[in-house]
């Protein structure tokens, strides 16, 4: 990853006027938000600017209104969880551009907030369109990111105004992208990855990036029984895409010709129906599932031994649960292995990057959240990063 510049290279910001991307896509329940943790994500760099005289103006997109104004998906619904956040006043200012933008900025005083209106009511910014970051762009001085989540989109609030204004990357987009140097762009070897969730199909890029990458690939979730229907195991009446065990099969080859160890588990815990703590559970070895058994989770003794796996290895990156942890007992798999990769953080001997929405929430469950070294929450542009795939948000910084 070629340098990016930080808050630290800012210089005297006093009077400028900072444009500054933000995530907002917040949670709202009957016109109230739900869940403040995007806004606390970007709290540092919007106060620190503040502190540092600017005024600050916040860009951001609200949900999938495609270029028209929806009231229910205006910005002005966030402005009170913002200050409330921030523990100042926020002023709101209904346009993106234009003359509107510019009396506010004649309004503010230096250190003061701005949160501009949702910029995807405006087509030009999914389109990236030079005229609207043109238009966006005269009325700020400087521009700083601090908006990973969005950073897999090129659109003119995330790629388009790096390009024509002094870019800098803010306090959470600097965490995250040094964060993921350490996971994969230069990590300390041995490597591994834990890979879970439903289905292969949705993490195949990934998985084809990672076995060139990591020394040890584990495979968990429903995923992995496509591996094992691929070994020839008789998964009965798993979650299972058997139309792509010649996929999983070239993977393993890759792996097997990249020196990488591909980790699939031996012993399951299986169930006739899925549902919590059914009275079918039983724990049995990988080749002793019947026909009308289904496999939810990884067994203990094979989890005990992925968790030998990861005290061998000196940086972990996390995406996805290894059983159907949002049904009890069949979390024991991730919040055990959890543990264990939490535990070993906190002893210092492996650097520990999880992300990814499930992923987010299986470590909230397991309650070691807090012990991991770092947590995106970043969905769609975590995985892509995973994928080995450049983000456009990410080059315009460094370009």
């Amino acid at each position: 990853m070629s340098a990016f510049k930080t808050l630290d290279d800012l210089g005297d910001a006093t009077g400028k006027v900072a444009l500054v991307r933000v995530d907002l896509n917040l949670p709202m329940q009957d016109g109230v938000v739900t869940d403040e943790t995007r806004i606390r994500a970007s709290a540092p760099t919007v106060l620190e600017l503040s502190e540092k005289g600017a005024k600050v103006l916040l860009l951001a997109h609200f949900g999938r209104p495609k270029g028209e104004r929806v009231s229910t998906q205006s910005l002005s619904m966030v402005v009170g969880a913002v200050e409330r956040v921030l523990g100042k006043e926020v002023m709101f200012v209904p346009e993106i551009a234009g003359e509107v933008v510019a009396q506010a900025v004649g309004i503010l005083r230096p250190g003061d907030i701005a949160i501009l209106e949702n910029t995807r009511f405006w087509k030009g910014e999914e389109k990236n369109d030079p005229a609207l970051v043109k238009a966006i762009a005269a009325n700020g001085d400087f521009y700083v990111n601090d908006a990973f989540s969005a950073a897999h989109r090129a659109h003119a609030t995330t790629e388009g105004l790096a390009r024509v204004l002094p870019a800098y990357a803010g306090r959470s987009m600097q965490a995250e992208l040094e964060a993921l140097d350490k996971a994969l762009g230069k990590p300390v070897k041995p490597v591994a990855a834990v890979v879970g969730g439903a289905k292969v199909s949705s993490k195949l890029d990934v998985l084809k990036h990672l076995v060139a990458q990591v020394d040890h690939l584990i495979i968990g979730g429903g995923m992995a029984n496509t591996f094992l229907a691929a070994k020839g195991v008789n998964v009965g009446k798993s979650l299972c895409e058997h139309e792509l065990t010649g996929t999983a099969n070239e993977i393993l080859e890759t792996a097997d010709k990249a020196g990488c160890t591909v980790h699939l588990p031996y012993e399951v815990v299986v169930a006739k129906e899925f549902a919590a703590n059914p009275p079918s559970l039983r724990t049995c070895n990988v080749h002793e599932v019947a026909a009308d058994e289904m496999i939810l989770d990884v067994g203990p003794s094979a989890v005990e031994a992925l968790g030998d796996v990861l005290k061998t290895c000196r940086t972990l990156v996390w995406n996805g649960p290894m059983g159907a942890f949002e049904t009890p007992p069949f979390d024991a798999a991730t919040v055990a292995l959890a543990k264990t990769a939490a535990a070993l953080t906190v002893e210092g001997s492996l650097t520990s990057v999880a992300g990814g929405g499930d992923t987010v929430a299986a470590l909230n469950h397991a309650g070691v959240a807090q012990d991991f070294t770092y947590i995106s929450t970043a969905g769609g542009a975590f995985l892509e990063w995973m994928e080995g795939k450049e983000l456009p948000g990410i080059s315009a910084l460094c370009g």
